[in-house]
């Protein structure tokens, strides 16, 4: 019965440590992440504009009503003076209408309403851009501390056996304590190298659990034999050119010229007239009255009434001519930093660009310096054995070759980030990026 325990919660525990991919970190991240779950909710608001700004070509109604119990004393200055009260109750309700017919600045809100929610939308989808790149980030964070981690481990287990047979020659006289003083020197540092990659492991792990929600004790890691593909199209001028036209901040900051433009046409339109239709329809009703002692009798009037009404401007302080300078310079604002969102978007595809590339030739360069780093140490080993060389050489050798290890694995993940930061920069990073990364994973 102990065993079938034992192995239940084994197995139990096997399930619960699966190890999750980027794909499955994405979309926990889409429902978990606090920043992109405020843009969520930006984004509703923001798509409100519309109906706010559409309001204003609409009618507007608005139902009134009263009661009121009277009570009038009349003195008359007569002599002798006369008194007369009269006691009644009054009601009445009206209904208007108001349909405006020109108001040239509520033509111009709506435009800007229609803007502002390509805005809302834009601004959502650089926070999901965003995400994807702090997900990547994280995620490869992770492999690259794990990668670290075992490197150091790996290293460390390789000096332990080289300590252990510096000892056992200097037993037997055929090497010298130095050799044994230099493999205790360099375990004693990778332990603390050791430490320290733990340590950063689970820094790395929980900045990726305050991504997704949730605890990533195994992730999965490139394959070893995993192909990094060039940018297509492979020319960086047209990465350039898709950047200043489709990069997000840029369509941003056009649709915020736009606004700007749309805003000075809208304060100048405070020197226009407005026209407007509106009707009423309402009662009036007292109730019978009672006056010295008499009732008369109550009454009811219906009004309804139907007409045009036009308002022209005169003079308003100089307060409109203000904002119309004000909105100007706005505008200027708004043109400026359009250009520098087109600069920006540019300057970052180009860094992307290069960062695949060379990073494309340097993981090339460091697959090549990993097997002759491998060469180097089996060769500096054999050496140590037949005397020709010392124990700081195969030391050295090994340093050379888990570090060369560090680097190539640093040297992938930094490419596929620098990819990912190419789409962005093009405003095409979507889940589809995420799902062909996913795919070079074990």
């Amino acid at each position: 019965m102990k065993k079938i325990l034992l192995l239940l919660a084994a197995l139990f525990a096997t399930s619960g440590a699966q190890a999750i991919d980027l794909l499955s970190a994405y979309r926990d991240a889409l429902g978990y992440d606090a920043q992109i779950s405020a843009a969520r909710a930006a984004l509703g608001a923001g798509r409100e504009k519309l109906p706010q700004g559409r309001a204003g070509l609409l009618p507007l109604v608005n139902l009134s009503a009263s009661s009121a119990w009277n009570d009038i004393e009349y003195k008359a200055r007569t002599d002798p003076p006369s008194e007369n009260k009269v006691k009644y109750n009054s009601n009445g309700w009206s209904v208007s209408l108001s349909q405006p017919l020109f108001r040239w600045q509520n033509w111009e809100s709506y435009k800007q309403a229609e803007l502002a929610v390509v805005q809302a939308e834009a601004q959502y989808e650089l926070a999901r851009q965003d995400l994807t790149l702090r997900l990547a980030q994280a995620y490869f964070d992770v492999l690259l501390a794990e990668e670290t981690l075992a490197s150091a481990q790996a290293q460390k287990k390789a000096i332990e056996e080289q300590l252990a047979s510096a000892k056992r020659n200097f037993e037997v006289g055929t090497a010298t304590i130095t050799d044994t003083h230099e493999a205790q020197a360099r375990f004693d540092l990778t332990t603390a190298q050791e430490i320290a990659a733990t340590n950063d492991l689970q820094v790395k792990r929980e900045s990726l659990r305050t991504i997704i929600g949730k605890e990533a004790a195994a992730i999965k890691t490139l394959k070893p034999a995993a192909q990094i593909v060039r940018p297509q199209p492979d020319d960086i001028k047209q990465w350039v050119s898709s950047a200043e036209t489709n990069n997000l901040a840029v369509q941003l900051g056009r649709a915020g010229l736009e606004i700007a433009s749309r805003e000075i046409q809208k304060q100048r339109a405070g020197h226009y007239p407005t026209l407007d239709l509106v009707a009423t329809r309402g009662r009036n009703s007292q109730s019978d009255t009672l006056s010295v002692g008499r009732i008369l009798p109550g009454s009811d009037t219906d009004v309804t009434t139907v007409g045009v009404q036009l308002a022209i401007p005169l003079f308003a302080g100089g307060a409109i001519a203000s904002r119309d300078r004000e909105a100007a310079s706005m505008r200027e604002k708004a043109s400026a930093d359009l250009d520098n969102a087109r600069r920006s978007a540019a300057l970052a595809a180009r860094q992307a660009y290069l960062g695949v590339t060379s990073g494309l030739s340097q993981v090339k360069a460091l697959e090549q310096a990993l097997v002759s780093s491998q060469s180097a140490l089996d060769s500096n080993k054999l050496g140590y054995e037949v005397g020709v060389r010392i124990n700081i050489d195969v030391l050295n050798a090994q340093q050379q070759l888990y570090a060369t290890r560090r680097d190539l694995a640093k040297a992938r993940f930094d490419t596929l980030i620098a990819q990912l930061r190419l789409k962005a920069s093009a405003g095409t990073l979507n889940e589809d990026d995420i799902t062909a990364v996913n795919g070079l994973l074990e």
